[in-house]
């Protein structure tokens, strides 16, 4: 397990998972260790996968200042993993909550980035928040599921603020409610950091208008991909995250839901190889 210090002295930790040109992995949650994300599909197989465990979560330290959790403070970790790793450039890719990290690091050091992949990633930092009635829209899609009945009253009232998450409606955010997503889900209870958690998009994290002005900048290729089931973002909603970049793909996954390496690994790691087959750019000498 590879372990660097950040620029705070926090010691921090990334998982390695198969062979070839690394892809830097940043997990969501938001804050939520790495393990979840498995080898996403087989990507593994196609690239070296290097799984970030942001700081507070999994393998990496808790920092000193606990409000270093915050989304934009943790740029500067994505960079120290990026000079650990010997990189002028590097591809990466992001999930969920894992997208506005990513989305900030590009703003910041675009010339550091040479392909980006923003997967089913709720668009925080652009000024564009995944609303309840997104969540609910989505949600009826299942109504023919033999789930649904016992799971759409206590989702509504999570999102109406009125009760806690309940296992009963874990099944919205996978596109398939099969054995696979049921050990997936089971296993997601102890991989959080709630404190953590708190921090990532408090007051100061996001300022989507400096954010999009600097994303002009970004000459970079990125792929949005959202997945069709998925609430969080809708695929309406990440198609408008999407145009905010100079140069983007959109993609829906057919089927998918928030978790879409695990709804068709297949169909998932083919399509997320082919776009970062192209990554292979001339490296610039100053950023």
């Amino acid at each position: 397990m590879p372990t660097f210090t950040a620029p705070d002295g926090t010691e921090l930790a990334c998982h390695v998972r198969g062979d070839g040109e690394p892809l830097v992995v940043l997990p969501g949650g938001p804050m939520r260790a790495s393990r979840y994300l498995g080898d996403l599909g087989g990507l593994a197989a196609h690239r070296r996968l290097v799984l970030l465990d942001l700081r507070g979560t999994g393998d990496s330290a808790s920092p000193e200042d606990p409000a270093s959790y915050r989304c934009d403070r943790l740029v500067e970790d994505v960079e120290a993993l990026r000079v650990h790793l010997g990189l002028e450039r590097m591809d990466v890719l992001a999930h969920s909550a894992g997208g506005n990290l990513a989305t900030l690091y590009a703003a910041r050091h675009p010339r550091r980035v040479a392909r980006l992949a923003l997967i089913t990633a709720t668009p925080w930092a652009l000024g564009m928040p995944v609303t309840a009635e997104d969540r609910l829209a989505a949600a009826r899609l299942r109504k023919d599921e033999p789930w649904f009945a016992e799971a759409i009253a206590p989702f509504e009232k999570w999102l109406a603020g009125e009760g806690d998450f309940d296992p009963a409606f874990a099944p919205f955010f996978y596109g398939r409610w099969d054995e696979a997503a049921r050990q997936h889900d089971a296993r997601g209870d102890d991989e959080y950091s709630d404190e953590a958690a708190d921090v990532y998009g408090s007051e100061g994290a996001y300022d989507p208008p400096a954010t999009r002005s600097a994303l002009t900048g970004l000459a970079s290729p990125v792929l949005v991909l959202a997945g069709e089931l998925d609430g969080g973002p809708r695929p309406e909603l990440a198609r408008r995250a999407a145009q905010v970049f100079p140069n983007a793909e959109f993609v829906v996954q057919p089927g998918a839901g928030h978790f879409p390496w695990l709804d068709d690994p297949g169909w998932f790691s083919r399509r997320v190889a082919a776009f970062f087959a192209g990554s292979t750019t001339p490296l610039p000498t100053a950023e």
